[in-house]
């Protein structure tokens, strides 16, 4: 069996195993008898960032294991050459703001032949680990290809740094004299004619509140025709009312509407989501953005002078959507962050 014959067997076996681990933790809430450590390793990530419910981390699992099979791999990976015989020191600074966000960039590392030495955010230190020694348990040559370090990496060939507006500045300083992907703040918005169904809207209230709103595929703004009519949307969004359960959330929540209060700021609420007209693109824990356009000529010109800040755009395909309702939480394998191939820039360091 060739190396990547091996490299797919083992990611499809861990595929499998979340596979089976996500469906019964979504029927019972309890895994213990199936897989007890991993089930520990999310109430200990729970713990650590209040913010990674066991819900929303099997979610991520569940999602991860159905992107592992086998032919997926397969399929994905025939577009790129086998890795050479010298692996590069990959380094990874990773982004901690929903459950394995960074899981994606050492699985491309390691499918190409690299190793991979990994900085988790401080507040995403125990999923992502886990994962690695599952996925060293099942591919023994993978031992040497994995390391997770809190210091200030050092001793790596390129690296992929993901981070805010604020830290690429340094990450350009830092890692920019080597082979880098450095990427930014990104948001995703949607695009609604006013004419969705309530599957539509269903679909669309998943992209609003998965994750609490903070993925970079979390839907933080709306474009809506003007005099659009609100009240079907709220409808939708109203299964999500329990999100002020949270503490955290709910803290987000009632800062946010105090402020908007104070400022004079006019906005809907629905007890448990503010909804504001603002031009910006990035909306505050609890709140959702909105803007009118004029016409779909209008709309297209706005999308246009976004395209380079934006990560998805949800909606139909007539209305300038490229993700269809409810799918912004559900990636593909090639749908590289920033738009950026992360394997295409992997297989062509120097060795491969």
């Amino acid at each position: 069996m060739g190396h990547r014959e091996k490299d797919i067997k083992a990611v499809a076996a861990l595929g499998e195993r979340l596979r089976k681990f996500s469906r019964v933790m979504a029927d019972s809430g309890s895994q213990s008898a199936l897989w007890p450590d991993l089930q520990l390793a999310m109430e200990a990530a729970s713990t650590q960032n209040p913010w990674f419910t066991l819900d929303d981390q099997n979610f991520a699992l569940a999602h991860w294991g159905n992107l592992l099979e086998e032919k997926a791999l397969q399929s994905w990976l025939a577009n790129y050459p086998i890795p050479g015989s010298k692996a590069q020191t990959i380094g990874l600074v990773l982004a901690g703001n929903v459950p394995l966000v960074g899981f994606h960039d050492l699985l491309c590392v390691l499918l190409s032949g690299h190793r991979a030495l990994a900085k988790c955010s401080s507040n995403d230190t125990i999923l992502l680990p886990f994962l690695a020694r599952e996925l060293q348990r099942l591919h023994p040559d993978w031992q040497d290809r994995i390391e997770f370090t809190d210091r200030q990496l050092t001793g790596f060939n390129a690296v992929i740094a993901t981070g805010s507006n604020n830290t690429s500045r340094y990450f350009e300083y830092y890692f920019g004299r080597g082979p880098h992907i450095i990427r930014k703040n990104r948001n995703s918005i949607a695009v609604l004619s006013g004419e969705e169904t309530a599957a539509d809207l269903e679909g669309l209230a998943d992209d609003v509140f998965r994750f609490f709103g903070m993925g970079c595929r979390s839907v933080s703004k709306l474009y809506v025709p003007a005099g659009y009519n609100f009240d079907p949307l709220f409808t939708a969004f109203y299964r999500y009312r329990e999100l002020t359960d949270h503490q955290k959330y709910a803290n987000n929540y009632d800062y946010n509407k105090a402020v908007f209060l104070m400022s004079g700021a006019p906005m809907l609420d629905n007890g448990f989501l503010l909804l504001k007209e603002d031009a910006g693109l990035g909306s505050p824990i609890g709140t959702l953005f909105y803007e009118s356009y004029k016409d779909s000529d209008h709309l297209a010109s706005t999308l246009a002078q976004l395209s380079e800040s934006l990560q998805c755009v949800v909606g139909v395909p007539e209305m300038g959507g490229m993700t269809p309702f409810g799918q912004s939480q559900h990636p593909a394998l090639d749908a590289y962050a920033d738009g950026v191939d992360t394997l295409e820039f992997l297989c062509g360091l120097t060795g491969n």
